[in-house]
């Protein structure tokens, strides 16, 4: 074998290695990484409104509490398996531990927290968010807990319900304030979204080869956005009481519908731009690659890590697909599979 040859088959042997390492990441290894550039600084401070129309003022809290956030879904396993020690440290704060629950809205209601709090007997109080939360602590997955101190500095980040955690808690209560909470300038108190009748907002990011896709730069082509998961179809697939899972069959066959649906209409629109968004939680680069090698979809796709597009749109479930037309006029948005969806990209393209 060449030099060339045997330099080319150590470098494959070794991204090889890289990316079964990265694919077996675990939770809590993707909580910690999320959080490596977090921790040891200044929580941001936000005001968010509880499910019961309470507010709560985060950076009011810093330099009198510790606060305690658990991000959580109705539909996570490991969320579910969680609960009872959520319940217990919640049980045991004193007047020096804040602890809420932040559900992520992702692919959730508020009836269906409302059932879960009642399920579980949650008695903190718990906040839908909105997004804001998401990206000022890195969500990644979940559950993932945030622990700040009681000086406003971020202490922890991770995913288990475990020693460590517990001993973050204990810490963060018994640390000295040290000259009162040091919260950053407060981020903004809306988001912008862009809804049916807006025009589409300059963003751009990288597709999966490398193309950079530059959502204001139309082209006088009509663009569809779809929003997407790419363990939606298995992960929803059915109930396992085992595994804490309550399964959602509805949702994972509204998501393989609508990725047929699209892989079948991309191929017939060649003057449209098609895009697939990825959530980034619970999802890799790498994982988003094995989901485009399986299913073949035909259409670019990025990974929103950072859930910019998602909040941008105000998307909270998938799939969702959002229309423009080709001078960037958003004109319609579908939730889940519809029959129509061939008929509104054509009527898009006539515009």
């Amino acid at each position: 074998m060449s030099t060339r040859r045997t330099i080319k088959a150590a470098l494959c042997a070794v991204a090889l290695a890289w990316l079964s390492a990265a694919a077996a990441q675990t939770g809590q290894e993707r909580a910690e990484s999320a959080g490596r550039g977090l921790v040891g600084s200044p929580a941001p401070a936000l005001v968010v409104r509880t499910i019961d129309g309470e507010s709560i003022d985060l950076g009011a809290l810093y330099g009198k509490q510790a606060i305690y956030l658990k991000f959580w879904a109705t539909w996570c396993g490991p969320c579910r398996a969680q609960m009872p020690h959520f319940v217990r440290v919640h049980a045991a704060a004193g007047a020096g531990l804040a602890v809420i629950g932040v559900d992520t809205g992702f692919n959730d209601s508020l009836p269906e927290v409302r059932e879960a709090i009642a399920e579980f007997g949650l008695k903190m109080p718990t906040v839908i968010d909105d997004g804001r939360l998401a990206a000022a602590f890195n969500l990644r997955v979940t559950p993932q807990h945030v622990v700040i101190k009681r000086d406003g500095r971020i202490a922890y980040i991770g995913q288990l319900a475990d020693e460590k955690l517990d001993a973050a808690l204990r810490e963060a209560q018994s640390a000295a304030v040290g000259g009162g909470g040091r919260a950053i300038a407060e981020l903004p108190a809306t988001l912008d979204r862009y809804r049916v009748g807006a025009t589409l907002p300059s963003l751009s990011a990288s597709t999966l080869d490398g193309t950079v896709f530059r959502l204001g730069d139309t082209g006088d082509r009509p663009t569809v956005l779809v929003f997407m998961s790419p363990w939606c179809e298995t992960y929803y697939a059915a109930p396992n009481p085992a595994r804490s899972l309550p399964g959602r069959p509805a949702l994972a066959a509204s998501c393989r519908e609508v990725r047929e649906q699209v892989t079948a209409l991309a191929q017939r629109t060649a003057g449209v731009r098609w895009l697939g968004v990825a959530s980034g939680l619970w999802s890799t680069p790498e994982e988003l690659r094995e989901y485009e090698a399986k299913y073949a979809q035909g259409i670019p796709l990025i990974l929103d890590e950072s859930g910019e597009w998602f909040r941008a749109f105000d998307v909270m479930r998938v799939p969702t697909i959002v229309i423009a037309d080709a001078g960037g006029k958003i004109v319609r948005r579908v939730d889940g599979f519809a029959e129509d969806l061939e008929r509104e990209v054509a009527r898009a393209t006539d515009r």
